[in-house]
């Protein structure tokens, strides 16, 4: 980790500021070697772009999948690193004509690299007009309308698109094919997120010994993101009531005043947990059912809360509706209902659809 001495300084100074989004930023590894985790991806990613600079020739074009957090964005912008050429960011959400996307082809550089941000989510038109830019660097610009419309072909120089998307199965075979190297990020392990949390403490000037680390990334939920902005949150306890030294005793009761528990359980996982557990008496019930008794939108609890908690073991997703498991009893503290009892069977007549 060869980091400059002004480079470590704006990040201090930064954090002084009160600037997350730009530390956050600048706590990014700038190469492949300062990339902590995904090792397999990492390793095959870099034969990649060795080759491609042997024979001098633009790198493949890259997908990466996986949850939000984990790297996607980091490795994008180290391949452009790695390949010393200019990256350009934008995300699917915002193509939504292929005119949109026309104009960003055809203002790219030779070997320039184009991160597409949630590709899935990009419109139709966009979608297949992007086809033939991967393959053979041309797209072709429909000039009028009707009858008497023209496709004029336009040229596009050598490029690289790195893809990333949370969810890769919404990506059409046409699309997916067309890529090069796909590689999927998996969640960190806790000794993997140590490593981001003592980089990172070390970047920001924050001490912080080895329990310490191991009790924040315990509750990162395996996502160098949020391991992060666990530090900062904890850092700023650990200045404010505390001796600006973060151990253990320190992490744990930061991170209860910002409410998230030894698991990663957060304020809204744990009202959905208590909500399925005091309301409807562990389930089944209904999402749309479950998302009013805790006041989010449906969409919320599903893409935001539920991931998690299905991956930790707490709730099941079934056909009848979402089930807490024994698990979810146990890490709140509650003896779930007998069954064939008085506690839950016309919760679940009424809300198991």
């Amino acid at each position: 980790m060869n980091w400059d001495d002004e480079s470590d300084d704006r990040i201090v100074a930064a954090a002084a500021d009160g600037e997350d989004t730009a530390v956050e930023a600048a706590l990014r590894p700038k190469d492949l070697g300062e990339f902590v985790g995904q090792e397999k991806v990492r390793q095959q990613l870099d034969l990649v772009l060795k080759a491609a600079r042997q024979r001098g020739a633009t790198a493949d074009h890259v997908l990466l999948s996986g949850a939000p957090g984990l790297g996607k964005t980091t490795l994008s912008m180290i391949i452009a690193a790695e390949m010393g050429a200019p990256i350009r960011i934008t995300s699917g959400p915002a193509i939504q004509h292929a005119g949109d996307l026309a104009a960003i082809l055809s203002s790219l550089q030779e070997g320039e690299v184009l991160f597409l941000d949630e590709i899935h989510r990009m419109s139709r038109p966009a979608e297949e007009m992007l086809y033939m830019a991967m393959e053979d660097f041309r797209v072709d610009v429909i000039v009028g309308k009707g009858p008497g419309a023209t496709a004029i072909p336009l040229e596009l120089p050598p490029f690289t698109l790195v893809g990333a998307t949370t969810r890769a199965g919404l990506l059409p075979p046409p699309l997916r094919d067309r890529f090069g190297f796909t590689g999927h990020m998996e969640f960190y392990a806790p000794e993997e997120l140590e490593r981001v949390i003592h980089r990172s403490a070390r970047l920001l000037d924050v001490e912080i010994d080895t329990d310490g680390a191991a009790e924040i990334a315990g509750r990162s939920r395996g996502t160098p993101r949020i391991a992060n902005r666990l530090l900062r949150r904890v850092r700023d306890y650990a200045q404010v009531r505390a001796d600006g030294v973060i151990n253990r005793a320190v992490a744990g009761t930061a991170l209860k005043v910002y409410e998230v528990d030894e698991r990663g359980l957060d304020r809204l996982d744990r009202a959905v947990l208590e909500a399925l557990l005091k309301l409807f008496g562990g389930g089944p019930v209904g999402l749309s059912t479950l998302a009013v008794a805790v006041g989010e939108e449906r969409e919320t609890v599903e893409e935001v809360a539920e991931p998690f908690l299905v991956r930790e073991g707490l709730l099941a997703r079934t056909p009848r509706g979402r089930v807490a498991t024994p698990a979810a009893w146990a890490h709140l503290g509650l003896v779930p209902p007998q069954q064939g009892g008085n506690g839950s069977s016309g919760q679940q007549g009424l809300f198991g659809t």
